[in-house]
């Protein structure tokens, strides 16, 4: 039988089952509640995502709450006496990494009147190929004159932001086998207002909600071999699943390497994700990022920096362990007959194909909290085509328009508990987990049509596994 999976490159979802389940469908089912491994905390409420690996040693976690401070204080305009923190700006999203990550979890699309920072949109232009070969080999994407690769909605008071963001919404109704209806609704974006003269007519924009912190230094142990056992992105095997990994720049060591961080996979490792944030939402440079997405046409230059490089490389690797440290809150419920018949549909829906249930992390003779887990994290961490619907049509290194990373679904029942107002997908459109499956296509059509088809006992049930997670 031809097996269809459910993939994610937005909805945050995770899948286990009941403590002595076996097998199911091919997939294995989740026989413990420790998803994160031996670092799996006992944590439910709204700090569940902001606790360091429950294996970390003492010493480590003084490196944890050092980096945390750096993570959750807001940065400042230079010059302050704060001096470790100056240097904001003078274009940039927010002022903090708490801003964005909201309690370590995810962010959410901006109300009526409220400023868009825990979700900014990307920028691009369409690039040609032979002419544009080296900034598409370095940056996955041609940015777009003036203003870059980033929408930067808040400046320094003398300083003018980029343009504003403007957010309204179409509603969709959504009908399913037994009558019920659903509504879904879809962002429309607007760009009003630009400082820096007009706007490309050609201009592609991604919009980003910030993603959760938790087990992202779990998912970077994940052996390289075993993701690309995973990837089929020829479907060599006829299941209709053609995921691949993302082929990125490396800035460290100035190659190409897999991509396994951000909704496109567009970021090699925790560093480079972190070090690109800061110069991205906050206008800070790094070592490793000495640019921000500030262009010469903007002149930042004319405002005080906070040091070369105003993010030392004691802060950043401070952060990056602080962001590879975050654990994975344990699975609850896992004994409920609901919980356990909707891990079972899960499998039975395909949706575990792209969400692969079970990883093993591989060695690191410094992070031992990191090595030999068994994991539950529910992704393969490849690209796949969620279908026109969700496509942004903006190219990202290997990554089409259409093509985003499958997400993983671990913590995903607490994302809401974290921040009330978090939103699912990529733009975080989905107020619910039920709604961000209704949006899938393109090769998760088929296992979303099977969704559909569930009796509303079923859909429930699935919905209480996922919310165990």
């Amino acid at each position: 039988m031809t097996r269809k999976r459910l993939i994610t490159g937005l909805l945050l979802v995770s899948i286990s089952v009941p403590v002595h389940a076996a097998s199911h469908a091919g997939f294995p089912l989740q026989d413990t509640p420790d998803t994160g491994g031996d670092g799996t905390v006992q944590q439910f409420d709204t700090n569940a995502y902001s606790l360091p690996q429950g294996n970390l040693s003492m010493t480590k976690r003084l490196d944890f709450s050092v980096g945390n401070s750096f993570f959750r204080n807001p940065w400042v305009e230079a010059p302050a006496s704060t001096t470790a923190r100056d240097g904001l700006g003078p274009l940039f999203n927010t002022n903090s990494c708490q801003g964005c990550h909201i309690k370590d979890g995810r962010g959410h699309p901006p109300g009526v009147d409220e400023p868009p920072v825990s979700l900014f949109l990307r920028l691009a232009v369409p690039a040609n190929p032979e002419v544009d070969a080296d900034i598409l080999l370095t940056h996955g994407f041609k940015p777009a004159p003036v203003y870059g690769s980033q929408l930067q909605t808040a400046a320094l008071p003398a300083f003018k932001p980029e343009a504003s963001m403007v957010l309204s919404w179409n509603k969709i109704t959504k009908t399913l086998a037994d009558g019920t209806e659903v509504e879904l609704r879809e962002p429309v974006y607007r760009i009003e207002n630009p400082n820096y003269g007009p706007l490309p007519e050609d201009l592609l924009i991604s919009p980003r909600v910030a993603p959760p912190m938790i087990g992202m230094g779990l998912l970077e142990a994940i052996p390289i071999s075993d993701l690309e056992t995973l990837a089929d992105p020829q479907d060599a095997n006829g299941d209709g699943i053609s995921g691949k990994l993302n082929q990125v720049w490396n800035l460290e060591t100035q190659q190409t390497a897999p991509g396994l961080f951000g909704w496109k996979a567009a970021e090699p490792n925790v560093h480079q994700q972190s070090m690109g944030a800061f110069a991205g939402d906050m206008g800070l440079t790094s070592s490793l990022k000495p640019t921000t997405d500030c262009t010469p046409e903007q002149k930042c230059e004319q405002f005080p920096d906070g040091g070369q490089p105003e993010v030392s490389d004691k802060i950043a690797n401070f952060v990056t362990f602080y962001a590879k440290s975050l654990a994975v809150p344990a699975r609850r419920n896992m004994e409920n007959p609901s919980v356990q018949r909707g891990a079972r549909l899960f499998n039975e829906a395909g949706c575990a194909g792209c969400h692969t249930p079970r990883h093993t992390t591989g060695t690191d003779p410094d992070r031992p909290d990191l090595s030999n887990q068994t994991i539950w994290p529910y992704t393969d961490m490849l690209l796949h085509d969620m279908g026109p619907a969700l496509a942004d049509g903006r190219d990202e290194f290997l990554a089409n328009g259409s093509e985003w990373r499958t997400q993983p679904l671990w913590g995903i029942g607490l994302a809401q508990t974290v921040n009330p107002q978090a939103g699912f997908l990529h733009d975080g459109r989905a107020r619910t987990v039920e709604e961000a499956i209704l949006w899938h296509g393109g090769e998760a059509a088929p296992a979303v049509a099977q969704f559909s088809q569930f009796s509303a006992d079923n859909r429930q049930a699935l919905l209480n596994f996922l919310n165990s997670l």
